[in-house]
């Protein structure tokens, strides 16, 4: 498992990354993050993507577009922006973050 965030980690700008389950649990992280701050976002970042596969779903019924099945989200705030696909995420440094490789290795690394 440690060789997905290891790939995870070698993006430019990342700072953490980890894995979780779909209940909110986190399975492990890399990172200088305390453990207790990793599991605090864990559960952030699960309500998050609950809430995307419940929008993803709304839309689709409601505009006849297909934006199922939902793959992941991303958040940019200040100096950082955490990227989530599957049951993996990565925060990184926004001014150095190149999204479009940041999805392709999350795709990757989520087997999606």
């Amino acid at each position: 498992m440690s060789e997905k965030l290891d790939k995870l980690m070698q993006l430019k700008g990342a700072i953490a990354a980890g894995q979780y389950t779909p209940d909110g649990k986190l399975v492990e992280y890399k990172g200088p993050t305390p453990k207790e701050m990793a599991e605090m976002v864990t559960k952030m970042v699960a309500a998050n993507t609950l809430m995307g596969t419940v929008e993803a779903e709304s839309f689709t019924k409601i505009s006849g577009m297909r934006w199922t099945p939902f793959l992941g989200w991303a958040v940019a705030a200040g100096e950082y922006a955490v990227c989530v696909m599957g049951n993996y995420g990565v925060f990184v440094r926004l001014a150095e973050a190149d999204f479009n490789q940041i999805f392709k290795i999350l795709r990757e690394v989520a087997g999606i």
